[in-house]
């Protein structure tokens, strides 16, 4: 992908056809749309459901618990496609060296992900909760980070590079958990873009949960923020 079509898929653009992930077109990002509350309250909200029954819309955290200055939204689920391979800095449909470094097919249906937004506009930044259906363990993703400290992906042409270092584990009760730093660098000269992403994961039964915080800017990871997501992501999937 071509650091201009990468910052163009970076827009949420939230309408009731579709959107974009998180816009960063020069120094500005844009939101529009109305934050949607998470299913399980008294809407005709799409519910979606892990193999084990859970409903995953129903079990994302409110729009209303992002802090300021983050401006949060639930992502309709066709724009689910576009806004998830973000998160891995690896396109869909990507070739991937080494092989083997890819992350696992995911069911980006009504079935599989559900996923909330919060954008902070000043400092080029976002904070993605996603929830999605699994069939294997937490261990299987961190053991592919680990043999895949860099990798480089190409599509149509263009080539990016993938660097992730895992980091101490967040000390949450559940079945697993995993902490990834990762860049993806892309484009050359003045058209070079890196993309910069702290993600942490749980697993609870068949539901992983990943808070991730990714900015274009300069600005260090808002820890605090994150971690605060991540905990009442954690604790909502747990008690469901």
């Amino acid at each position: 992908m071509s650091p201009a079509a990468r910052k163009s898929r970076l827009t949420i653009a939230a309408t009731s056809a579709a959107i974009g992930a998180l816009a960063l077109a020069g120094c500005s990002s844009t939101v529009t749309g109305t934050p949607e509350p998470s299913a399980g309250s008294d809407n005709n909200t799409t519910t979606t459901t892990s193999p084990s029954g859970a409903d995953l819309n129903g079990l994302l955290i409110d729009p209303s618990s992002f802090p300021a200055p983050y401006d949060a939204l639930v992502l309709p689920q066709q724009a689910i496609s576009q806004a998830a391979p973000d998160l891995s800095g690896i396109p869909a449909g990507a070739e991937v060296s080494p092989p083997g470094c890819k992350p696992a097919d995911q069911d980006f249906g009504p079935a599989g992900t559900a996923m909330i937004v919060g954008t902070d506009n000043d400092s080029r930044s976002t904070i993605s909760i996603e929830l999605t259906a699994v069939d294997g363990p937490l261990s299987d993703r961190e053991e592919q980070l680990e043999q895949c400290g860099e990798v480089t992906a190409t599509k149509s042409g263009a080539t990016s590079t993938v660097t992730s270092t895992l980091t101490p584990a967040p000390p949450i009760g559940a079945d697993d958990t995993l902490a990834v730093r990762q860049t993806v660098a892309s484009g050359v000269g003045g058209d070079a873009v890196t993309q910069s992403m702290l993600t942490l994961m749980a697993q609870i039964d068949d539901v992983r949960v990943s808070a991730t915080f990714m900015s274009f800017g300069s600005a260090s990871p808002d820890t605090t923020t994150l971690d605060q997501l991540f905990t009442a992501s954690v604790q909502k999937v747990k008690h469901r």
